[in-house]
């Protein structure tokens, strides 16, 4: 990947294509740079492609992810788009490290730039890494219990694109927004709906229902919610690195219910 995952593009359409999968697509976040690489591994594979992107936002002062599936990558608006949101990275991260030297733990920012390679994508996983190779966690989930989320040290809110300027982004660029896993943002009843109803009015039209961070619970909870806003539904596996994720690519459980698959709605779309 070209922002916080592990892999590279080939490496992940090799993967995809051992465990299964048909249909794939590489949504880095805030990034398309990978698309080319991925969009030709996928070609020699024989595996169908859809362009992808996950936009971080920030919404009721929390940050959300719009995934784009199946836009023109190629785009200057989403392009320039995409710039201008990764610009507040680098400073946002050096803030964090900054708070992270002030409970005992020094040159994080050193160490989360060693794994994400350009400033400009520097994002918390990052951080999360070095700091378990660094010794001060055993894993990544033990490094967002303590540091790094709101409350803990090393969080640095971050003012990121609108949901309006994101799904514009999307859509004019021949795409389809999707509300990326929806179950993480902790939001409250009227903040979700009011989350929902904005999405759809800016022209949003899917949302994920089975993700690799969604409980059997929540796949049930928005598959109504696709049904009660008129979502297509989608399924994405949340992969970031065979040590890391819950779920490996291809093994998601289908959509739940009679719900309208976003692929269906994007063929003319697929490469």
């Amino acid at each position: 990947m070209v922002s916080d995952g592990t892999l590279t593009p080939i490496a992940l359409a090799q993967r995809a294509q051992k465990n299964g999968v048909e249909l794939w697509s590489l949504t880095d976040h805030d990034e398309v740079g990978g698309q080319a690489q991925a969009k030709a591994s996928a070609k020699s594979l024989g595996l169908s492609y859809l362009t992808g992107v996950e936009i971080s936002v920030t919404f009721a002062h929390k940050t959300v992810h719009i995934v784009g599936l199946g836009f023109d990558d190629e785009d200057p608006l989403i392009q320039s788009g995409l710039l201008a949101t990764r610009g507040g990275r680098e400073k946002r991260a050096r803030e964090m490290s900054d708070q992270l030297a002030k409970v005992g733990i020094p040159n994080c920012f050193e160490g989360a730039l060693n794994f994400a390679g350009n400033p400009e994508l520097i994002s918390r996983t990052h951080f999360a890494r070095h700091l378990v190779e660094s010794g001060v966690c055993s894993d990544t989930n033990e490094v967002f219990k303590n540091y790094l989320t709101e409350g803990k040290p090393g969080f640095i809110e971050h003012r990121w694109a609108s949901l309006k300027d994101a799904v514009h982004w999307i859509t004019a660029s021949k795409g389809m927004a999707i509300i990326a896993h929806p179950g993480r943002y902790g939001f409250t009843p009227t903040e979700e709906f009011a989350f929902m109803s904005e999405f759809k009015a800016h022209g949003g039209q899917g949302i994920e229902v089975v993700t690799g961070s969604h409980t059997p619970d929540e796949y049930i909870k928005y598959a109504d919610v696709a049904l009660e806003f008129d979502f297509a539904a989608s399924r994405g596996s949340d992969f970031h690195s065979p040590n890391e994720s819950r779920i490996d690519l291809g093994s998601l459980p289908w959509l739940p219910g009679k719900l309208k698959p976003v692929w269906e709605l994007l063929e003319h779309r697929i490469q």
